[in-house]
């Protein structure tokens, strides 16, 4: 019987180990990115000579690559490695914590790069220069609130018919028991950002932040959090001043909090915007010959005094509640000056294929439409007949759409007012097609709204009527396409809603190349490259021509590189694994920050 028994052993073997490598063969041919392969694919800009590449994208992609390259190669594969690259990077010790954290990052295999967190420290930074207490007390008190109690995790909030983005959260956040301390987590459930500490106010929080910063004696440093005992029969309140505006003129609540020499510091809202757009003169100072190569300054509405009357959340938003004192909340987007603490996106957290596109992320390149394909509803803030041609996403809907472009090229720049053709000499395409842009658009871009929220809106059955009598004669309504069906088109752009895109992270695992003009920040954003996993363009859109030329004539393989990047690196950085690792590290600093004993909670471990 013995024989018979190790035949049938090695007999499974060999079937075990033939399915092993059917599966890595699979995997291989499918791109994924192994646990310890971070390297980038090749390229043609590997070999390319400066010759063959002369366009100006071709220059970004080149030194995005370096970049990125470089970037790579500081990848923490040990507890004593990462911690070290912490202390250089922050100027303090980790966490406690922080073992059990970089434990689990192992376990499932995460590529941890100190810079991935910078937005952690950026986001927390101000908080140190308030008392630890008073945070604890502003924490506690506010409506929307996710509890962590001796290891167990529950949610309270004022309005039980919003959509479930505190208990998608609330989810997550149990992901990480029992490795979290005692905490309050106030969570912003509006779709607008709401805190605004004034640049002087919150540079000097910052500035009180840097003297702070210490890497105590390992001798001295405690390992436990306080905790919250008591916390809950608290009698003490805490009532944020909210500012709630009828004529919501944000845009002036939001250059207090830029930069005293910033160009939009001392431009005031518009009173009407029942006029013309103005658009930037020129190439902005973040763009390379007329194309963004400073991802994070095109996102700087300080930098951009135009967007107060080209971006819906100047003009007027569906909502304004907002704050110009620090208070710890977290939120999965923010203008560069809003003062939320990030955290991802409940969109991304959510199964509805509606913001995923389901399991499917496209077929094969060769098989997709050489088109581009955008649908949505007309988002962004309150568009009325008086100001909708303000309105971006009206903008980008009237620019990429042919027969509107052919008649403003004919002379009738009434049927576009949300944008104006600029001169030739910025892009090469508008003077190639000078004329004629419409008719090229018409070739490939299917860009359009499946509903005009216009304002007030107007019932209609059970709902509400898909069309908007003041935009009825500049565009027509077209059918909703879902997700997974635009997968099949090569080109996937995305702008700015009542907030962020919802639709991102589905766009960047798909098998398209995903195009992104915004002015939102997210918690991806120092793991996500610009020319390499996708291609920026600017809020005013006045690139998207240049961009589509570019990849339309002759540099598809180009595209189909940026494709399959971003892809992959989607998958290796921006998995649900992914964002539970970055919201558990960010409560371990959080946790810190609220402690009162916070100058001595750190992961010391590594040195003894």
């Amino acid at each position: 019987m013995l024989p018979m028994y190790r035949g049938w052993q090695r007999y499974v073997f060999i079937t075990a180990l033939t399915f092993l490598l059917i599966y890595f063969m699979l995997l291989y041919r499918q791109g994924t990115i192994a646990p310890n392969d971070i390297t980038l694919s090749p390229s043609k800009f590997d070999h390319a000579t400066t010759k063959e590449r002369n366009h100006p994208i071709d220059h970004l992609i080149k030194e995005a690559r370096l970049s990125f390259k470089q970037l790579l190669g500081k990848h923490s594969t040990n507890l004593e490695q990462a911690a070290q690259r912490y202390r250089e990077r922050r100027g303090r010790h980790p966490p406690p914590g922080f073992d059990q954290w970089f434990k689990a990052a192992k376990k499932k295999n995460a590529i941890v790069i100190e810079e991935f967190f910078d937005r952690i420290d950026h986001d927390i930074s101000p908080f140190w220069a308030i008392d630890a207490q008073d945070l604890r007390v502003q924490a506690h008190a506010q409506p929307q609130v996710i509890r962590v109690r001796k290891g167990k995790v529950s949610f309270e909030t004022d309005d039980d018919k919003r959509p479930p983005w505190i208990q998608l959260w609330t989810a997550l956040v149990k992901e990480m028991m029992p490795h979290l301390p005692d905490l309050d987590m106030v969570v912003n459930v509006m779709d607008e950002t709401r805190l605004l500490v004034p640049w002087e106010k919150i540079n000097g929080y910052v500035a009180k932040e840097r003297t702070m910063r210490k890497l105590i004696d390992p001798d001295v440093a405690i390992s436990e959090y306080s905790g919250l005992a008591g916390v809950d029969n608290w009698k003490k309140t805490f009532e944020p001043k909210w500012i709630q505006s009828s004529s919501n003129k944000y845009w002036d609540h939001l250059r207090a909090a830029c930069p005293p020499d910033s160009p939009a510091r001392d431009i005031t809202s518009l009173d009407s915007f029942n006029g013309p757009i103005e658009y930037p003169e020129g190439h902005m100072p973040y763009m390379y010959k007329g194309f963004v190569q400073n991802f994070t300054a095109s996102q700087d509405a300080c930098l951009q005094p135009h967007l107060r009357g080209m971006h819906g959340t100047f003009i007027e938003s569906v909502s304004m509640s907002t704050l110009h004192d620090l208070l710890p909340m977290f939120g999965g987007s923010k203008l560069p000056q809003n003062n939320e603490i990030l955290i991802p996106g409940a969109m991304y957290l959510t199964s509805d294929e509606f913001y995923s596109g389901g399991n499917s992320h496209g077929s094969s390149w060769a098989s997709k439409k050489n088109a581009l394909i955008w649908r949505g509803a007309a988002s962004g803030g309150r568009n009325k007949a008086d100001n909708w041609w303000h309105f971006h996403r009206h903008r980008f809907v009237q620019m990429m759409n042919g027969t509107t472009v052919k008649a403003v090229e004919a002379g009738d720049e009434s049927r576009g007012p949300s944008f104006k053709m600029l001169p030739p000499e910025m892009y090469s395409i508008l003077d190639r097609q000078k004329g004629k842009l419409g008719e090229w658009l018409n070739t490939f871009s299917d860009v359009g709204f499946n509903i005009l929220e216009c304002f007030p809106r107007v019932p209609s059955g059970k709902g509400y009527q898909k069309t908007c009598e003041y935009t009825d004669p500049f565009m027509e309504v077209q059918k909703k396409m879902p997700m997974k069906k635009q997968y099949s088109y090569k080109y996937l752009p995305d702008v700015d809603g009542n907030s962020f895109s919802g639709r991102w992270r589905g766009f960047l695992r798909s098998t398209s190349m995903p195009l992104k003009a915004t002015i939102y920040t997210e918690w991806h954003d120092d793991r996500i490259f610009p020319w390499i996993h996708f291609v920026p363009f600017d809020s005013s859109y006045m690139d998207i021509y240049g961009i589509m030329d570019y990849f339309l004539d002759g540099h598809d393989e180009e595209a189909e590189w940026i494709a399959e990047e971003g892809r992959r690196w989607a998958e290796a950085v921006y998995r649900r694994e992914d964002m539970m690792l970055y919201v558990w590290r960010l409560l371990l600093e959080y946790a810190r920050v609220t402690d009162d004993n916070r100058e001595r909670l750190a992961f010391v471990e590594d040195l003894r």
